[in-house]
């Protein structure tokens, strides 16, 4: 007989998997599913093993192979984000943004970083990572307007402050951050530039988000679990030897010891994916994103970034304080088996942020689901009958089945033979 508490863990595994891959819309701008293929491969042998240091420079045996799907991995996210050098063992954007921190400053020293209106990630501020590692954080004005980095306040700062580096990119990521302007005027006081595309690099990947190492950034930092649709993960990129080889040779160990192998090759069929389906799919998040916003305010909500065209990334930012704030929103919405996470907005002051007056949606999960704008349009009438005309929460979560019953096949991959993933899983 087995014990209960190994009965409970099985139940709520199953129970969690059931909800949140096949009865509820996932709208978490930070999340995303991986294909059959590549969920087949991160669940084998090498989820065990270790392989501390480089490729072919390790501290144990039993790597040979590790060591060539590594490489092949780093040669495939090169190829896809025209960079030269890439290090695939951060094992979150986090530490990855760490990594290049510590080696470009030193405690004491300071950091220009775009304001926390402007969607800043809290591994760029004092409360997180830049604290952790005693680099000093300065903020660049930010553009109320454009909702972004006000170019000419941040040339004021930055050459004023001579920063040793300074950080773009967020987590509420809607618009672009003006990284020729900043790299250019970074450059000019021996700063480098690091471009936290964690939310972003699918779009990237898929050509239509800017490139940032084409645009001047000195570092890309990324996650592979968001817009590009691989295990949580992270990974750093750069066209500047000069620069990579102190950012790669303390990665190990200064962050991390064994870099969860089996993240290797689903990045890596990942990556091929993003090759060939990667525009499409981009494409496709873009216009969602950009349908989800129109239909909301059709349906009677504020969306912000009205005076640019609500986004251009995968994220939609809702100001729900008409609605009861983003806390009480959230929470209903998930009764209903709709997921979104609640978010500051920019004119929310930091204490808000356990009860913002905003809501964060993306779109990129159900796109691979397949949804398209049509689909978009649906979902804003649900949060309609939810959040303003109070409608059942029962009700709605039975259109919510009914909507996703006819999206339950992940999108955007490769064809594959019958059996080929019982295959890779019984290591047939």
């Amino acid at each position: 007989m087995l014990p209960k508490e190994l009965e409970r863990i099985i139940q709520l595994t199953k129970t969690h998997h059931k909800w949140r891959r096949t009865e509820s819309l996932n709208l978490i701008a930070s999340e995303n599913v991986m294909s059959p293929l590549a969920e087949a491969v991160y669940g084998t042998d090498l989820m065990s093993r270790y392989a501390e240091g480089r490729p072919y420079k390790r501290y144990y045996q039993g790597t040979k192979y590790v060591d060539e799907i590594e490489t092949l991995t780093m040669e495939l996210m090169n190829r896809i984000t025209s960079s030269k050098y890439c290090d695939v063992r951060p094992i979150s954007g986090t530490i990855a943004n760490a990594a290049v921190f510590r080696v470009l400053a030193q405690p004491g020293d300071e950091a220009t970083i775009a304001p926390v209106q402007a969607g800043a990630h809290v591994s760029h501020t004092k409360f997180g990572t830049l604290g952790a590692l005693g680099i000093k954080q300065v903020e660049l004005p930010y553009d109320r307007e454009r909702m972004n980095v006000d170019v000419d306040g941040a040339r004021k700062v930055i050459e004023r402050v001579r920063p040793k580096f300074a950080v773009l990119g967020g987590s509420l990521y809607l618009f672009p951050h003006p990284t020729r302007e900043i790299a250019e005027i970074a450059h000019s006081v021996g700063a480098r530039l690091v471009y936290d595309a964690a939310h972003v690099y699918g779009l990237i990947v898929g050509g239509v988000w800017r490139n940032p190492l084409e645009e001047g950034a000195d570092f890309i930092t990324a996650s592979t679990h968001k817009t590009f649709p691989g295990p949580q993960g992270g990974a750093i990129f750069t066209n500047d030897e000069s620069a990579y080889k102190p950012v790669s040779h303390n990665i190990f160990p200064w962050f991390l010891s064994n870099h969860h192998l089996h993240r290797l090759p689903s990045t890596a069929v990942t990556a091929l994916e993003m090759m060939e389906f990667g525009g499409e799919y981009a494409s496709q998040v873009v216009k969602n994103a950009k349908a989800l916003a129109s239909a909301l305010v059709a349906q009677g909500f504020k969306v912000v970034g009205e005076n640019q065209g609500y986004t251009t990334s995968h994220q939609v930012a809702v100001d729900v304080s008409k609605q009861g704030g983003g806390a009480k929103c959230a929470k209903v919405l998930e009764e209903a088996n709709i997921i979104v996470n609640k978010n500051l907005l920019p004119d929310d002051p930091p204490e808000r942020v356990s009860d913002p007056s905003g809501l964060r949606l993306g779109v990129q999960e159900m796109t691979r689901y397949g949804m398209n704008e049509s689909d978009m349009q649906e979902i804003a009438v649900l949060f309609r009958k939810l959040l303003i005309d109070g409608q059942d929460v029962s009700d709605i979560r039975r259109k919510v089945l009914e909507m996703r019953s006819s999206f339950q096949t992940v999108k955007y991959t490769f064809p594959l033979e019958k059996d080929i993933v019982p295959t890779i899983l019984a290591l047939g």
